[in-house]
């Protein structure tokens, strides 16, 4: 469903961000990006989205070439990530619409679309409340609602829970389980150890640039000999990270 071969993507001539990442995701998983702060998730997310141009490697996604499909593309994924702002004087109702027409979704079908994913989310008592009204979590659900309203193949979340209250990061993350156990494709970034042990079906560690191990939770806790998965991860940040 996604294969990602190779992805170099430099910002100046001396300096690196993402060196050289590979890797696949299949229907019906949950990949995840674990790193710190600067490890270069983000800008490998948005390459993957199509936003950034890799400086060389190539992403093919359902089929399709982002260097050359990136309107198909667009059609297949769902992206979220926390830089994402609603329109502050909108409301989830008003956005969810708007989108819907953008989407070119029929008429007939919006309401029940909005019903359906509002109600899931626990959106429905605050659809006509202003997005500046709304709490952090809410309007992170309502980005979800919105940037799934194509019923993409692909999603791809940058940090879901980041900033959110325990019952919403709940919320969030039986909501992707289930949209994995739909057979949907889902990748996403997170520097929180629960996050990617609970929720990833395979995690890739990525450590200044470069994918230190990957595998599930278990398996890097093998293959670093340690009891429990952040000490898994800690190893390997020791084991490969470098000051420069």
């Amino acid at each position: 469903m996604i294969s990602v071969n190779n992805i170099h993507k430099s910002y100046t001539k001396d300096r690196e961000t993402v060196k050289g990442v590979s890797f696949e995701v299949s229907e019906g998983t949950i990949f995840g990006l674990l790193g710190p702060n600067g490890a270069g998730k983000t800008t490998l997310m948005q390459i993957i989205a199509t936003l950034l141009k890799p400086t060389s490697g190539s992403i093919t996604i359902d089929g399709a070439d982002s260097s050359k499909d990136m309107l198909e593309i667009h059609k297949k994924i769902g992206f979220l990530t926390t830089e994402i702002k609603l329109d502050p004087l909108s409301t989830p109702n008003k956005l969810f619409d708007f989108f819907a027409e953008l989407y070119e979704i029929p008429k007939d079908q919006i309401k029940t679309k909005k019903q359906a994913s509002f109600e899931r989310l626990g959106i429905l008592p605050f659809a006509d409340k202003r997005i500046n009204e709304l709490s952090t979590g809410m309007k992170q659900k309502a980005s979800i609602a919105i940037s799934l309203i194509h019923d993409p193949k692909v999603i791809i979340f940058d940090e879901p829970t980041n900033g959110l209250d325990i019952l919403t990061s709940k919320q969030v993350t039986d909501y992707l389980k289930e949209l994995r156990d739909d057979g949907r494709c889902i990748i996403l970034s997170t520097h929180i150890f629960s996050v990617a042990e609970e929720l990833c079906d395979k995690i890739a560690v990525l450590i200044d640039g470069r994918i230190a191990a990957s595998g599930s939770a278990e398996e890097l806790m093998k293959l670093t000999g340690t009891d429990t998965f952040e000490q898994a991860f800690f190893k390997l940040y020791v084991d490969n990270h470098k000051e420069e």
